[in-house]
């Protein structure tokens, strides 16, 4: 057994094992809701069913799938032991959870169609993914300065100035009101 001290040090599974949870399981989901939602939005069934209605049944159900989907996927990467980038893991998971809820929602014919769909967009989106994460992270960087803080693009009319730069504006600043000053002298 450890002394307290060198267990409260060292970190536990659980916690990374949490972080990547919320990042492959629960981010998807809301997002997913919130699309659901969008598509709700513009849905031809708004009228019949009422907005919100249609909105939140089409949350709802993009949610569930999306979130059952994620959990195979984590299951199966478990299972299976490969890191969370395998594609195969996303084809196997999309065929399992496609199988049942197409059960549930088709019957047998159902859980063949859903299964083939779901294995396929589900595999195309983690694709997709895996391709845009590293370009969605440079593009945060450029959006972010080290401090966490909005920076602004070079092409803004709006600049944040350094000591010189502030200095040098002032100068300029101060030049101008002098002959400001002495044309208005001059006229008067």
């Amino acid at each position: 057994m450890g002394s307290p001290n060198q267990q409260r040090d060292s970190p536990s599974p659980s916690s990374s094992t949490s972080v990547d949870w919320r990042r492959r399981i629960l981010i998807p989901t809301i997002l997913a809701g919130v699309a659901g939602g969008g598509v709700g939005l513009i849905s031809k069934h708004r009228k019949v069913y009422g907005l919100a209605n249609i909105s939140a049944t089409y949350a709802t159900n993009f949610a569930i799938v999306t979130g059952c989907y994620c959990g195979a996927r984590e299951f199966v990467t478990a299972t299976r032991k490969t890191g969370p980038d395998d594609l195969l893991n996303s084809a196997i998971a999309g065929f399992g959870t496609g199988a049942i809820l197409g059960r549930l929602q088709g019957g047998q014919f159902g859980a063949y169609r859903y299964s083939l769909i779901f294995a396929v967009v589900g595999t195309a989106v983690d694709f997709a993914a895996l391709k845009l994460r590293p370009k969605l992270h440079a593009f945060s960087e450029s959006m972010f300065d080290k401090s966490s803080s909005l920076k602004l693009p070079e092409w803004s009319p709006i600049q944040v100035l350094d000591e010189e730069a502030l200095a040098a504006k002032r100068a300029r600043e101060e030049k101008l009101y002098g002959q400001r000053k002495a044309l208005n002298k001059e006229e008067s």
